[in-house]
């Protein structure tokens, strides 16, 4: 589950993110977006799975 949650991670920040191509280093404004979108999509998890243990 780890596994495919840091897929789906990488696959939607770095779309969202990386909008040329990538040199030796991530502009800052990268880094910011990556790392904002890593903790977005964190959170929506942990919010969903609280969620799905509540309805069980």
């Amino acid at each position: 589950m780890v596994n495919e949650m840091v897929a789906k991670l990488t696959s939607v920040c770095w779309d969202k993110c990386i909008t040329s191509t990538p040199g030796n280093k991530f502009s800052s404004s990268e880094s910011a977006c990556l790392s904002n979108c890593a903790q977005r999509y964190m959170d929506l998890t942990v919010i969903i799975m609280k969620r799905v243990q509540s309805m069980q």
